[in-house]
């Protein structure tokens, strides 16, 4: 059986898509991931993957001391990997970027392992700008993006195959909503959620007087349930929430916005702009620019009320989503995965199938 290592971390954005053709491949292919001690061995971990530890030093993006260990840090983390492929013998490696697949790449390129990683967002991270020379294919989520690189291939974003399998009626029924308002879906978790979570709470009156609100706040994130407004810190059944919800409110990392936006939800985007090197507000403006969402910056959250109604009405904003094409691009790259696995004169395998909702 073929093995595939994944690699990617620092935040559950570089995870997820990951495992979400983990999940696809795990029946044909030896499955295993290389990350460090951060959430992707959480996330990883738990869905029951080989998770092998190297942990990469991170560049901090302000002067502190601790960016002159880098090099030794980096040093140790690229010596476990070697030694770690080396034993494990991959025949791909699959990266989703961010400063925890370093190592796994540099390691395959010295012990000539096709690799292949995917950027997600609209302009490429500092470490997909390092490793592209290392790769067969630099796959994207953005047709501009492809083009900055020679390597370059557009191939969408991968969707968990969860997202697309929601089914309204029992959705709302599993919420307890009605069908007399609207129901907005308030992604408020992760990174930068405390500026969300605060526009809603001091809003939360009115809100309540236009629609049902379920509010995913995040760990540690508590707040009072009431009729029609349910908080929850996380949900596992995202096909659910997604499925029940008319309108999304939500910060624009990319793998957000191409499930919003496969699954054809007007949202309105608040991208994160504090300690972030701008790429969600890029994500928010590029979708903008092509009337499929409503960008709203954090300085303005005290217009969220006003945003949320005038994106719900918005007529032109519904047909352009109705008409849009971005969709789930797993059957891609599953396909490029198995073809570069295969590409030297192996005897040809099925691609693995994306099994139907049930």
């Amino acid at each position: 059986m073929k093995r595939i290592l994944f690699t990617g971390g620092g935040s559950a954005g570089h995870v997820v898509p990951n495992l979400a053709l983990m999940n696809e491949l795990k029946y044909s292919y030896r499955i295993s991931y290389m990350g460090t001690g951060g959430i992707e061995k959480t996330l990883v971990g738990n869905s029951g993957f080989a998770f092998f530890q190297v942990d990469c030093p991170k560049l901090v993006r302000a002067f502190t001391l601790e960016n002159f260990k880098i090099p030794f840090r980096l040093s140790r983390a690229k010596k476990n990997a070697l030694s770690i492929l080396k034993r494990e013998q991959p025949d791909l490696v699959f990266s989703k970027g961010g400063f925890a697949s370093y190592p796994a790449v540099w390691a395959a390129h010295k012990l000539r392992i096709p690799v292949l990683t995917h950027e997600s967002d609209l302009s490429p991270g500092l470490c997909t700008k390092l490793i592209a020379k290392k790769c067969k294919y630099v796959l994207t989520s953005f047709p501009e993006t492809a083009d900055l690189f020679k390597n370059g291939k557009h191939v969408g974003s991968p969707i968990r195959k969860e997202i697309l399998c929601g089914e309204k009626t029992r959705a709302r029924r599993k919420y307890e909503f009605t069908d007399a308002k609207p129901v907005l879906l308030i992604l408020g978790g992760g990174s930068g959620s405390r500026a969300l979570n605060e526009a809603v709470q001091a809003n939360l009156p009115s809100l309540l007087m236009r629609f049902q609100i379920l509010h995913l706040t995040g760990k540690g994130n508590t707040f009072t349930r009431r009729e029609g407004y349910v908080p929850l810190e996380f949900e596992n059944d995202m096909g659910s929430a997604y499925a029940a919800s008319d309108l999304v409110l939500a910060r624009a990392g990319s793998n957000t916005v191409f499930e919003i936006l496969a699954l054809k939800k007007p949202s309105v985007l608040v991208p994160l702009t504090r300690g972030s090197r701008g790429d969600q507000l890029q994500n928010a403006e590029y979708f903008e620019r092509k009337g499929l969402c409503t960008l709203l910056r954090e300085d303005n959250l005290h217009e969220l009320m006003n945003s949320l109604i005038m994106t719900l009405k918005n007529n032109a904003l519904t047909a352009a989503l109705r008409e849009s094409e971005i969709g789930n691009g797993t059957p891609t790259i599953l396909d490029l995965i198995k073809s570069v696995i295969y590409s030297k004169g192996a005897r040809e395998k099925p691609s693995p199938k994306i099994s139907a909702c049930k």
